[in-house]
């Protein structure tokens, strides 16, 4: 829980620094920063959800947003003749990172608290977060947001193991912790990974912080694995850490009412114009990753082989059924969702 009521949560403003500056209290817990597209100028003047006129991207973690991330210092939304913000967002991969999540929160957490008071319009994540957010939000009486694309990051995860641990295998794992964020990727794609080998009453997760802080865990000897996304796998080996098991994994994109399908589809053809460099060769992006290490990774250590990356694509019903009836499955969310309440494929509409 935030250390302060709702009542105070949020009081924003653009100030000559270029960071949001936020209430005292939240102050300590979240800083983001908002950059105007591809020229990155500071920005000035009072801002509130009724009187900004850009569309709000989030960027968060890079192995989410490098499409993104790309396609804005590359102009490939302005030549789509898009104006937007960028609100960079604290991350459990970024090594900075000092927040901390719950297991039995996720709308608290910094990107859903801005967005839940309009200072995100859109935001992407792993595939089985999304639904979560999107099925649960109105529910609790929060901003509403529905799926609008299946995302166009599907980088790896991997579960690992200290060098000298004796769990070679993944059924190894049975009734030991396995370090992850809940109710965010790392967890659903460990859920995916360990499934197979498994039954759910098997499967323990536990949660010790940021990807920097699992690797020290499991390191230490504290914990007996713990799911990681790049560029964690890569330190991860350069520790001499041990890879038990990976999987791609697949992302979402979420968005309020406010942006509209036109809007959207000019936005996804600007990250499909990023896709389309990343696939060819990632190596002019890694910094995008590497840097988010703090130090402990060298552009060339980062295993490049494990991006992968695809144009966003409209989110079709047989993948909401099916994924939707896996996240219930696993008690990750609430049934009795639809897919006309949950999903918006208006950007091709």
């Amino acid at each position: 829980m935030f250390p302060f009521d709702g009542a105070t949560r949020r009081r924003v403003y653009r100030g000559p620094d270029r960071f949001l500056a936020v209430n005292a209290a939240m102050r300590s817990w979240i800083a983001f920063e908002i950059r105007q597209a591809d020229n990155h100028e500071p920005i000035g003047g009072a801002v509130t959800p009724e009187t900004r006129t850009k569309p709000q991207v989030a960027i968060m973690n890079a192995v989410h947003d490098l499409p993104v991330l790309v396609a804005r210092d590359k102009g490939f939304f302005r030549d789509e003749g898009l104006d937007l913000e960028f609100v960079t967002t604290p991350g459990m991969a970024q090594a900075t990172t000092s927040h901390t999540v719950k297991f039995d929160s996720v709308f608290e957490r910094p990107l859903d608290s801005v967005y839940n008071e309009g200072g995100i319009d859109c935001y992407r994540m792993c595939e089985w977060g999304i639904m979560k957010r999107a099925v649960e939000a109105n529910a609790q009486g929060l901003r509403g947001r529905k799926i609008v694309a299946l995302g166009a990051s599907m980088s790896k995860f991997a579960i690992v193991v200290a060098r000298d641990s004796k769990i070679y295998e993944p059924e190894m794992l049975k009734d030991k912790p396995i370090a992850v964020t809940p109710n965010n990727g790392s967890e659903f794609t460990t859920l995916k990974m360990m499934e197979g080998f498994l039954t759910p009453e098997h499967v323990k997760r536990t949660n010790v912080g940021s990807m920097l802080k699992r690797l020290e865990a499991v390191r230490d000897g504290k914990v007996a694995a713990a799911s990681l996304v790049e560029p964690w796998i890569s330190v991860a080996q350069k520790w001499g850490l041990r890879i038990l098991v990976e999987s791609h994994s697949t992302r979402s994109e979420a968005a309020g009412d406010d942006l509209d399908g036109p809007t959207l589809a000019k936005m996804f053809r600007a990250q499909a114009r990023a896709v389309d460099l990343l696939e060819k060769d990632p190596t002019p992006f890694v910094h995008y990753l590497v840097r988010e290490t703090g130090g402990l990774l060298e552009p060339h250590e980062l295993q490049t082989w494990r991006l992968l990356h695809a144009a966003p694509q409209p989110y079709t019903r047989e993948r909401f059924e099916d994924t939707y009836s896996w996240t219930v499955k696993w008690n990750m969310t609430v049934p009795g969702a639809t897919y006309e309440n949950t999903v918006d494929n208006r950007a091709w509409e």
